[in-house]
């Protein structure tokens, strides 16, 4: 009867084991099928036919075959703990009936030993069963994270998929940008200097948004008074045909004038320019006689149209406060000029991104910009009531490609190129700043500078 429900009790766990995972015994699976419904069949048999020792053997012999199977079959790997579980069962019972066979002398010792061994058969099956269910609880668990890290190893790699798509993508982009930015440098005729020039390029850019606005006041009297003129010719011309004289003289009066309006609005734009020119120009790097007092003062108001002129809405104080009879100091102008244009334009920036901001309901907007003179030094300060640089930030300021501002308003070049400027004149650059409070940026310039 035990060996009955051990066989059965196999081919139900051999069956649920291969439909988990058949492998290449799925003929075993249909062979499992038979022997599920066949074992009841073949116990009935047996009972009815009372085939006593033989029905045993037999039975003993079933056992034996699906050990067998679970040992040699790599399908049934999951189950070898059940195996060596039933084991010592299945030999005593095993040896148990053999001693009674005819042909064996059955003694009671061996019959005691052998009673005596079945509950220590029965304490292994127990402790094995439990080890099989602790190891199979870790097995599931073992499985759920391998199948986690896997979904998480998918996730991954789709992610980097992705992103390799995104790069590619900003790639090509960066790489379109890229030919447009050196097909728009190879017209410049400053290709050289690449970087650097590129900054001085954008410093240019501040300038001229500064006095763009002065053109257009000389070019719109030019077309004003081109049309009117249009206009007196026409009305001349009828006049003549009229024989009008008084007329003719009045118009040919009136053309005569606007003639002078227009030559003389000409002639300013014509002064804009080539001011404009003047400071686009390339640097010789020749020092000359300069006027410092004079340069800070026209830069400060060129960088305050300049954000006047990209926003109407913004306003500042400007101060100066410039060091009385201050010699002309020998530096190369249009150089030191871009250094002052840089820090004035980053000045009204940093006012300009606290304003926006709101955080002091009376904020009013100012810069400063002071000469002195130090001992064998000139001095230059510009200062602002901006929102300051961090003090985690203070040491990157000069590093190139180093920049406070939003992404896209920025190179992070200006401050970097102002100092070296700033040392190949024989000068040095500091920066005093309190976050939130504002920033001081000081140039100090040798007087004897040959």
């Amino acid at each position: 009867m035990a060996e009955t429900i051990i066989s059965i009790i196999l081919v139900v766990r051999m069956r649920k084991t291969l439909q988990a995972n058949p492998g290449n015994a799925a003929w075993m699976l249909r062979w499992l099928e038979y022997a599920l419904w066949g074992l009841p069949a073949l116990f009935v048999l047996e009972q009815a036919a009372n085939l006593g020792m033989f029905g045993k053997m037999m039975w003993h012999g079933i056992v034996l075959y699906l050990i067998y199977l679970m040992y040699k079959m790599p399908e049934f790997g999951s189950m070898r703990n059940i195996m060596f579980a039933i084991l010592p069962l299945v030999a005593i019972s095993l040896v148990e009936d053999i001693f009674r066979l005819p042909s064996w002398r059955w003694s009671d010792k061996i019959a005691a030993n052998l009673k005596a061994a079945y509950p220590f058969a029965f304490l292994w099956l127990i402790a094995m069963l439990i080890y099989d269910s602790r190891q199979r609880k870790a097995l599931v668990k073992e499985r759920e994270l391998r199948l986690k890290e896997e979904e998480q190893k998918k996730q991954i790699a789709i992610k980097a998929d992705e992103l390799e798509i995104l790069v590619a993508e900003r790639t090509a982009e960066i790489t379109k940008q890229k030919e447009e930015l050196e097909h728009a440098l190879e017209e410049l005729k400053s290709t050289q200097e690449q970087l650097v020039q590129r900054e001085k390029l954008a410093s240019l850019g501040e300038l001229t948004a500064g006095i763009a606005h002065e053109i257009q006041n000389p070019l719109n009297f030019v077309n004003n008074f081109s049309e009117i003129n249009a206009e007196l010719l026409d009305e001349l011309l009828q006049a003549m045909d009229q024989g009008d004289t008084l007329e003719v003289t009045d118009i040919a009066g009136i053309l005569k004038d606007n003639q002078h309006k227009i030559a003389y609005h000409g002639k300013r734009a014509d002064s804009i320019v080539k001011s404009m020119l003047q400071h686009s120009r390339t640097s010789t790097g020749e020092k000359e006689p300069t006027d410092l007092n004079a340069l800070c003062d026209e830069y400060l108001r060129l960088a305050y149209h300049g954000m006047r002129a990209k926003d109407k809405s913004f306003n500042a104080t400007l101060k100066t406060d410039f060091a009385d009879n201050l010699e002309k100091v020998l530096v190369v102008p249009q150089d030191i000029g871009r250094v002052l244009l840089n820090l004035l334009t980053n000045a009204f920036h940093a006012v300009d991104e606290k304003r926006k901001a709101g955080t002091e309901p009376d904020y009013h907007p100012s810069v400063w910009v002071s000469t002195a003179l130090n001992d064998d030094q000139l001095r230059i300060e510009v200062k602002d009531n901006g929102t300051g640089i961090p003090e985690s930030l203070m040491s990157k300021v000069f590093q190139p490609f180093f920049t406070t501002k939003p992404t896209g308003e920025g190179t992070g070049l200006g401050l970097s190129i102002s100092y070296d400027i700033v040392k190949s004149q024989g000068g040095n650059m500091q920066v005093e700043s309190a976050e939130g409070k504002g920033t001081c940026f000081t140039i100090l310039l040798p007087l004897d500078n040959t």
